[in-house]
């Protein structure tokens, strides 16, 4: 899972792929800003086949932070308590 994450991240953020690692920050250490991030949770749902709560996307601080949100997502459909 992470391996798509971060593969999607550096597609997207268009950074060196050793600047994404799971504690990455997505602001400070990957260059994004807010508007970035919504539109790359635009990938991740297209690419995982989910639905991420607008909610959620504000807990998104780290690069980990996805990745298990992905993982419990996929894991539980129904819903995810982050």
């Amino acid at each position: 899972m992470y391996e798509r994450v971060k593969k999607i991240l550096q597609d997207y953020a268009c950074v060196d792929e050793t600047l994404i690692r799971p504690e990455s920050n997505l602001m400070t250490d990957l260059f994004l800003n807010s508007l970035d991030v919504v539109n790359v949770v635009v990938e991740f749902e297209e690419a995982f086949g989910i639905e991420v709560n607008e909610q959620d996307i504000r807990s998104f601080v780290t690069v980990n932070d996805i990745v298990k949100y992905i993982e419990a997502t996929v894991s539980h459909p129904q819903g995810v308590n982050v």
